[in-house]
């Protein structure tokens, strides 16, 4: 038995995932950063909402909620108030995320709960039609899009930034342990941690783009994707066709429970 075996439902497996799909890739890497942290199994919840990703808290052998429609992380908030000292992760997509979700994605940001957010991009709708989702690239087509998307995208991780969270990284699911040495770092941060996994979708996204395969699109990762400080070095003229990944944000503010139990004391004294 491999030691990773005990985190997942065995009965639940195989998964449900396309062939190729990126997402498994992804779950394992929330495990494995799991492990090498060595969380309390019996005190570590795993959430998620609605899509493809969201499928993954049905396959892991811990506390898990599939809850609403982009509404992973005021569950996760739920959660983290009612029990601090639980281990809380999040597993969203981009449309769950970023669209539907994503008034509770800049508020959780704000508040700086500690979560832990894994965000598996694989720029499209998959479960629900190939609809295009707010992180298509421009010019790609999807279902809703068939002559390519005018939407600009969000950028996922400058917005969790600016909304707040005190970590904030990226990594592919090609760069597989460094994708799960993001995750453990997150862990290690006392706030909203959010981590974006580029993940590949090659039925819904990458047949109707022509990308190729899932190993196609898996090569496209590892010449795409540059280490953040060396992306920084680069000229703007060789950024073109290029994404940075690593750590983005790094810093230290007041978590949400702690300063929350501030007003439980001070409304305990009060009375």
């Amino acid at each position: 038995m491999r030691s990773y075996d005990k985190y997942f439902r065995e009965n639940r497996l195989p998964h449900m995932w396309c062939p190729g799909c990126g997402n498994g890739i992804a779950m394992k890497a929330i495990v494995q950063a799991i492990e090498t942290k060595n969380l309390d199994q019996d005190k570590t919840v795993i959430v998620s909402g609605i899509g493809c990703s969201s499928r993954a808290s049905g396959y892991m052998n811990f506390d898990t909620l599939h809850t609403a429609h982009g509404r992973a992380i005021p569950f996760a908030t739920g959660i983290k108030l009612a029990n601090p000292e639980l281990n809380v992760i999040v597993i969203t997509g981009d449309g769950d995320c970023t669209a539907i979700g994503g008034n509770h994605f800049i508020h959780g940001a704000r508040r700086n709960v500690d979560l832990t957010v894994v965000l598996f991009n694989n720029n499209i709708y998959g479960m629900t039609g190939g609809q295009a989702s707010p992180l298509t690239p421009l010019g790609k087509k999807a279902t809703t899009a068939p002559y390519g998307s005018v939407d600009r995208p969000f950028d996922p991780c400058h917005l969790a930034e600016a909304a707040g969270a005190t970590y904030v990284a990226r990594s592919t699911a090609y760069h597989v342990k460094h994708l799960s040495d993001m995750i453990l770092q997150g862990m290690g941060n006392k706030g909203f941690s959010f981590i974006e996994a580029i993940t590949q979708c090659p039925i819904a996204y990458g047949r109707k783009n022509k990308m190729g395969d899932a190993p196609e699109m898996l090569k496209w990762m590892s010449e795409t994707a540059v280490m953040k400080a060396a992306y920084d070095k680069l000229p703007e003229e060789k950024r073109e066709g290029k994404f940075p990944i690593g750590v983005f944000y790094n810093s230290e503010f007041t978590e949400y429970t702690t300063a929350y139990q501030k007003v439980i004391d001070l409304a305990g004294g009060a009375r």
